[in-house]
């Protein structure tokens, strides 16, 4: 035994190195029963594999079907025996036995094709289906009779399971096998010599049954022979060999075949009845059910091609002679295929998930596919549905490969559901389907959006330390940290009177929820306009952001009272006035109080009212102009000094203001003359009131053209001016009521002899247009205002609130 698998496995070294260079596939060989641990072949070295490689990129086998009881060595890469192998257990009686065997590699994913033939020893002696078989042979029975033997089986293949026979040694029988490279062979006893019943009644014979495997094994039955008398004619068959085809679909109870047999006796000599002597395979018993008297074969079970193709039922015809005589024939039954299997689908290997990012051509899965059924029947075709973006690749004779076909997109689909679909070419064909689940991995290839691109903020000045004045999101369609968003002002500022300054120092963003609040209170004396970017970060790798701009306008408050300007020239004493008693007439100008806001708009708009004394006075005080005129003509009964209590006020909400006191004295007539003589003091007086006058003519004429604007304004078009969002335009008035529309960033508001200010700015917001229609009718007479009122119409009201009043303070002056 220890010699013929020494030679067994060097049949192995020398087939497996002619294999492999006969085509692309690794082949080998190995004897069955062969021992746990022995090397089939250096699997490793014949794939190409450097040292080692092997068990880094995990060399293994795909198992499927049944167990391949080899296995791969992952520190050498070899090809071993795992478990006992049995060639008769693997294939039965088909030759060649070759296994098929998928060989795996990581790293990446390779597939091979390893066939593995497990070859035959002689380690079944021959075996017939009894120990002992009798036999009854009339005396009358001429030399040259010959009668069927039931030979041996062996469950060898080849030379191992070519049987001889041997019988005992005998005068009067003898045996005869009969070859057919189409049939199982036929063994026959043969009598050589007349019997004689009355000297030996009985004959026992050995027959010995030999393989061809070297050594050989044997097997061995009894045949007792029993002579009979009388009854010299057998039943004879019309046919020695009857070939019949039967589908293996066919039903319980077809009729499969009917023999015939004659006999020539007469009587109970010459009726014949029918009987199954012996099928193969032996389960062939138990399928076919004959009808004893008529001959007829029926079906009792069910045939399958995929089992046995062919059965042989060896029937016997006997008479009813004494004694009785047979005659034997042999129905080939062939089983038909039908397409009675429907494909087979596994997988074998499955790499998911797939990242978004994979090159078209990735193996995603491996699958193996088969039908027991042949021709036409076994052939199956395979395809994916849906069709895209996956498809399937042939690698061997029943074995395909999923690859990606088409770029993916994680944001678009996340995940797909796959269908492998087999069909065979039968009629009608079956078909098997296999579903795959194939989530798609997300990579970083979005960035964050912002929901608009620049952001418009109103803050009223004044504002507590981190209140929120507005919330930012940005959308990243990724999943986890590459869609998760952090936020931070990136860049952006002011300038001003203390120098250019980051946003950064006025507000703050909070990183994950985007709120945006204040870091400190807001000035508008100091900041009107913050404009600045907000950075949105994900925590991909690499990182991806997007920005977006925010305009952050600051709306002006009350916080700022009127203050009183020092007059506009030399006096004998501040807050002191002359008035000539009796000479002065109605509206002479006696002075004039000046003062000025540091807010912005109404905030802005002052207006001069006489507190003390109250009631018909001497004097009067402009409502805006300031000015302190008498209000009638002066006369001794006034006094000689008035003192005037001047309360300046805004008109913010609440309302700011300063008081100033004027004295004035009253000099008699003569006290007028002298300050009317030629003199220096006469002089300077007289160029004022050539001043005065030229200044009045001015005012009359500016206001005569700001009457004429206006006019022209009513008739003139002007829903460019009234509607939609648009650039920032800057409105500026005069004293005297004047309108200038600017370009500019900022604008002065002249106050007769004061120091120029800082006023009103009037933006457009990015909000959309309102909706077409006539405007909206106000209810002041001065046409200014209602114009400036109609061009915030698309500002949310409480933006309107906070900035209408700037507008008709503008109005109010220009009527």
């Amino acid at each position: 035994m220890e010699e013929r698998c020494c030679a067994a496995v060097m049949r192995v070294l020398v087939l497996q190195a002619a294999w492999a260079l006969a085509g692309g596939q690794v082949r080998y060989s190995v004897p069955e029963e062969a021992k746990a641990g022995t090397v089939v072949g250096r699997l490793a070295q014949d794939l190409g594999l450097e040292a080692g490689e092997a068990e880094a990129r995990r060399l293994r086998l795909v198992a499927q079907g049944r167990r391949a009881s080899v296995e791969v060595s992952g520190a050498s890469g070899a090809l071993l025996v795992s478990s006992r192998l049995d060639r008769e257990e693997l294939c039965g009686k088909s030759a060649p036995c070759a296994l098929r065997l998928e060989v795996l590699l990581e790293r990446p994913l390779r597939v091979f094709h390893v066939e593995l033939e497990v070859t035959d020893i002689n380690d079944n002696a021959p075996i017939f289906p009894a120990a002992r078989k009798n036999l009854s042979i009339a005396e009358s029975s001429v030399p040259g009779s010959r009668f069927p033997l039931e030979g041996a089986s062996d469950a060898d293949i080849g030379a191992n399971a070519q049987l001889s026979y041997t019988l005992s040694p005998s005068e009067h029988f003898s045996l005869d096998l009969h070859r057919s490279e189409e049939y199982r062979e036929s063994l026959f006893l043969v009598l050589t010599k007349s019997l004689d019943r009355e000297m030996i009644p009985v004959h026992r014979l050995l027959l010995t049954a030999s393989d061809g495997g070297r050594p050989s094994l044997t097997g061995t039955m009894e045949l007792v022979i029993s002579v009979l008398d009388a009854n010299d004619n057998a039943p004879q068959f019309n046919q020695s060999v009857y070939k019949v085809q039967l589908l293996e679909s066919a039903a319980v109870g077809t009729l499969v075949a009917t023999v015939n047999a004659t006999d020539p006796d007469l009587g109970s000599n010459g009726e014949v009845t029918f009987s199954v002597s012996n099928t193969f395979p032996e389960k062939g018993m138990n399928i076919f059910l004959l009808n004893g008297k008529t001959g007829e074969i029926h079906l009792a079970g069910t045939v399958d091609y995929e089992d046995i193709r062919t059965h042989e039922i060896e029937v016997e015809a006997t008479d009813k002679g004494t004694p009785p005589l047979s005659g034997h024939c042999k129905v080939v039954v062939e089983v038909l295929d039908v397409n009675d299997n429907a494909p087979e689908v596994w997988v074998t290997s499955l790499s998911v998930p797939v990242s978004e990012d994979a090159s078209v051509g990735t193996v995603v899965a491996l699958l193996s596919v088969s039908d027991r059924d042949s021709g036409e029947n076994g052939r199956v075709r395979c395809w994916v549905w849906p069709a895209s973006p996956f498809g399937l690749e042939a690698t061997f004779a029943g074995s395909y490969s999923l690859v990606l076909r088409e770029a993916l997109d994680r944001e678009r689909v996340s995940e797909y559901e796959v269908e492998v679909r087999a069909e065979d070419g039968g009629a009608p064909a079956l078909g098997a389907r296999r579903g795959l689940r194939v989530p798609v991995s997300d990579v970083n290839d979005n960035a964050p959006a912002f929901a608009q691109a620049v952001y418009t903020v109103l803050a009223r000045e004044n504002n507590a330390a981190g209140a929120e004045l507005a919330r930012l999101w940005a959308r990243d369609p990724d999943e986890a940290g590459n869609g998760r968003v952090s936020y931070s002002v990136w860049e952006g500022g002011a300038g001003g009177g203390g120098g250019w300054r980051a946003a950064s120092s006025y507000v703050s963003v909070d990183a994950e929820s985007g709120r945006l609040w204040a870091l400190q209170p807001l000035d508008y004396e100091e900041l009107q306009v913050l404009q600045f970017e907000v950075r949105a970060v994900d925590a991909g790798e690499p990182p991806l952001w997007g920005n977006a701009t925010v305009q952050l306008f600051v709306l002006d408050e009350n916080d700022n009272a009127p203050a009183l300007l020092p007059p506009a020239g030399p006096a004998p004493e501040a807050g002191a006035a002359a008035a000539e008693a009796g000479a002065a007439g109605a509206g002479a100008v006696v002075a004039k109080i000046r003062a000025v806001d540091a807010d912005s708009g109404y905030n802005a708009w002052l207006r001069y009212e006489l507190w003390e004394p109250r009631g018909k006075g001497p004097f009067r005080v402009g409502l805006y102009s300031g000015e302190v005129s008498t209000a009638r003509a002066l006369d001794e009964a006034d006094g000689p000094r008035q003192r005037l209590l001047i309360v300046v006020r805004d008109h913010g909400e609440p309302a700011r203001s300063a008081t100033a006191t004027l004295s004035v004295s009253l000099v008699e007539a003569a006290e007028a003359a002298l300050a009317a003589a030629p003199g220096p003091g006469g002089a300077a007086s007289a160029a004022t009131n050539v001043w005065l006058v030229v200044a009045i003519c001015a005012v009359s004429s500016l206001f005569l053209l700001a009457v004429v604007l206006y006019v022209a304004s009513r008739w003139a078009p002007r829903a460019a001016v009234l509607s939609g969002p648009g650039p920032t335009t800057l409105v500026c008035a005069s004293e005297v009521g004047s309108w200038s529309y600017s370009q500019r960033h900022s604008r002065s508001l002249c106050v007769a002899d004061g120091a120029a200010k800082s006023d009103l700015m009037v933006f457009s917001p990015n909000f959309p247009p309102p909706p077409p229609g006539p405007a909206p009718k106000d209810t002041q007479p001065e046409p200014s205002a209602s114009h400036s009122k109609m061009h915030l119409q698309s500002l949310p009201d409480r933006v309107y609130d906070a900035i209408c009043g700037d507008f008709t303070v503008l109005s109010f002056l220009g009527s």
